[in-house]
């Protein structure tokens, strides 16, 4: 019930995210979509989202791993370095998205700085 009510509002928060981001746009320009991506087909009977803060400090670094579903990436601060199997590596910067397809093995997610640290938050979409 509980994952219901997640989705449920998940939705709604959407729906209303996108209403305002539609209605700003004819208005000013305080709203921008950070990103668009189709999410593989998923059966839904399960689908759930957990959103994690994750916080490098300068020059940390996760070892190499993958996640069973889609991602969705948006720098806060700093930048992130990163490289997923079959991709070129890529520096997204505070204020970018990336999107990562399920199953992806991330060869390289790591602070691109010595000096500063870095913070990402990252929105699991699983079934």
């Amino acid at each position: 019930m509980k994952q219901v009510r997640t989705c449920l509002v998940l939705g709604i928060s959407c729906a209303a995210v996108i209403g305002g981001y539609l209605a700003a746009q004819e208005r000013t320009e305080r709203a921008r979509v950070a990103l668009s991506h189709d999410l593989p087909r998923l059966n839904g009977e399960q689908l759930s989202v957990t959103v994690v803060e994750v916080n490098y400090g300068p020059g940390e670094s996760s070892t190499p791993h993958s996640h069973p579903c889609p991602v969705i990436g948006y720098v806060l601060e700093g930048a992130l370095r990163t490289q997923v199997k079959g991709e070129p590596l890529a520096i997204y910067k505070a204020g970018e998205t990336f999107y990562e397809a399920p199953n992806g093995v991330h060869l390289v997610s790591a602070n691109a700085s010595d000096k500063e640290r870095a913070r990402l938050l990252a929105y699991f979409v699983c079934d």
